[in-house]
C-alpha cells in the first residue's frame, strides 16, 4: 500500500506548507514522497516574504528524471508561480498520459500573498485542469476560476459544473471560506453524483498549509489505490486530527500536526 506521490510545487521555509507539507504528509500516510521544485519562498507564519522561481526547463528536468527512473502512481501540483512552468508541468505530463494529477490551484497563502501569476491562471484552465483525476480549490480559488460569485452550496454546485465542462474529471470545492459553524465540502465525481462532506469549524489560527495537506493527502490515497471518495475520506479525518493536534508554533498562521499518525515512543532504548 505504499503508494508513490510527486509533488510538484514550492517550498515554504516555514515547513508548514508547500512541499514541506506534502513530502510529510505523504509519509504520515504510509506513501513514498518525490518533489519537483516550483519557487523557493522565505515565510513564516506571518507572511511570504520573498519567491524565486525556479527557471520551466529544470522544473521540467525534475519531473522528468523522477518519473523515468522511479516512477510515480499519482502527481500533486500545488504552487506552480509562473505560466511558463505551468506549460513546462503540462508539457512534461504529456509524455504520462495514465498518471493521476490530482490539481490544487493555490493561488494566494493563508497569510493573503499571490502565489499564481494572472497570466498563469489562464495556463492552469487551459493546460492542466483538463489533465486533472481532481481538482481541489478553496471559495475565492473557483471564484476566480468560475467567474462564479459563491454564497452557498447550490454556487458551490454551479461553480463545480463549470470546472467540469472546462475539462477536470472531478472537483472538490472546499467550503472552509464559508461563514458558520457548520462546514461543507462538495466533491462531485465525474459521473455527476455528489458526496457531501460536513463537520463542524475548528476555531484554531493554526490553519497555515491545510490545502496543500488535503490535497496531498487525497494523492496519497490514489497513490495507494484508493477509489475517489475513499481518499478524500481519510483525507478529511487525517486534516482534522492534524488541525486538532496543531503544535501551536508562530505568531501568525501556524502550523498543523503533519506528524500526528506517526507514533513518538516507537523507541524504547
Amino acid at each position: 500500500m505504499r503508494g508513490r506521490v510527486l509533488t510538484v510545487a514550492g517550498s515554504d521555509s516555514g515547513g508548514g506548507a508547500g512541499i514541506q507539507a506534502d513530502l510529510k504528509t505523504i509519509t504520515a500516510l504510509g506513501g513514498f514522497g518525490m518533489s519537483a521544485l516550483t519557487a523557493l519562498t522565505a515565510q513564516n507564519t506571518l507572511g511570504v516574504f520573498g519567491v524565486e522561481a525556479v527557471s520551466p526547463a529544470f522544473v521540467r528536468q525534475q519531473m522528468q528524471v523522477v518519473l523515468d527512473d522511479l516512477g510515480a502512481d499519482c502527481c500533486k501540483t500545488g504552487m506552480l508561480a509562473t505560466a511558463d512552468i505551468v506549460h513546462a508541468v503540462a508539457d512534461e505530463l504529456e509524455s504520462h498520459t495514465h498518471l493521476p494529477l490530482v490539481l490544487d490551484p493555490v493561488m494566494v497563502s493563508t497569510s493573503g500573498s499571490a502565489l499564481l501569476a494572472d497570466d498563469a491562471v489562464d495556463a492552469v484552465m487551459t493546460r492542466l485542469l483538463p489533465r486533472a483525476l481532481i481538482v481541489t480549490p478553496n471559495i475565492p480559488e473557483v471564484e476566480v476560476m468560475t467567474g462564479e460569485v459563491i454564497h452557498d452550496l447550490a454556487g458551490m454546485r454551479r461553480a463545480a459544473h463549470i470546472l467540469q465542462k472546462r475539462g477536470a474529471a472531478a472537483v472538490l470545492l472546499k467550503g472552509g471560506h464559508m461563514t458558520g459553524e457548520d462546514l461543507e465540502d462538495l466533491l462531485v465525481f465525474p459521473n455527476g453524483d455528489e458526496y457531501v462532506h460536513r463537520a463542524t469549524r475548528i476555531h484554531t489560527r493554526h490553519t497555515h498549509g491545510t490545502g496543500c495537506t488535503l490535497a496531498s493527502a487525497i494523492a496519497t490515497g490514489i497513490a495507494q489505490g484508493m477509489d475517489l471518495e475513499a481518499a478524500v475520506r481519510r483525507a478529511h479525518a487525517y486534516l482534522r486530527l492534524a488541525l486538532s493536534n496543531a503544535p501551536g508554533y508562530g505568531a501568525g498562521h501556524g502550523p498543523v500536526n503533519h506528524g500526528v499518525t506517526i507514533r513518538p515512543d516507537w523507541y524504547q532504548s
